[in-house]
């Protein structure tokens, strides 16, 4: 029997690999990966030194602890998130000159604690609530000031509008899980 001389049919797959490398790098330095910012604090100057000690003034600290419950405990009341802006932004401008709420603006200080049970998700919530309180005090001044909105104001009118209404949100090192002190 005589051979026959037959051409195979195969592809040359020896630069597959190449093409599929390439096509790789690409994607790898083309994606952006959507990364979580979670929330913008600026954070003291690390120091060893141990903070001196302050004597404050109950009147003005706003405490607000979250147990690992999510539930809030307000100045040794009980309280809803819903409520908590409008009381933060009372307390904070003190418009009536109570003896129990802050003696200014530039005196309150927002001190909050959590439990380690407490959910991220309540302690964001938390957190915007306050910020709000704060938010909203800025533009009130801002119009009652300069009668106009905080963000039409030059870098100078809000500066000194937040100088009259400090942001000063204090935050404690959370407490065990279910460890409510």
């Amino acid at each position: 029997m005589a051979k026959k001389n037959r051409m195979a049919n195969e592809i040359n797959a020896g630069s597959m690999a190449d093409i599929a490398f390439l096509l790789l790098i690409f994607f790898l330095v083309t994606t952006t990966i959507a990364e979580d910012k979670g929330v913008l604090v600026k954070l003291p100057q690390w120091s060893e030194e141990p903070p001196p000690e302050l004597k404050l003034n109950t009147r003005n600290v706003y405490s607000v602890l979250v147990n690992a419950q999510n539930q809030l405990l307000v100045r040794g009341d009980v309280m809803d998130i819903k409520d908590l802006k409008n009381n933060a932004k009372i307390f904070i401008a003190n418009p009536q000159k109570l003896e129990n709420m802050a003696e200014s603006p530039k005196n309150a200080i927002i001190s909050i604690k959590n439990d380690r049970g407490t959910k991220y998700q309540t302690y964001l919530e938390v957190y915007n609530e306050l910020k709000s309180a704060y938010n909203e005090l800025w533009e009130e001044a801002a119009m009652v000031k300069f009668g106009k909105n905080l963000d039409q104001l030059s870098n100078a009118q809000q500066q000194e509008i937040r100088n009259e209404i400090p942001l000063v949100l204090s935050e404690a090192e959370p407490t065990k899980f279910g460890e409510e002190k």
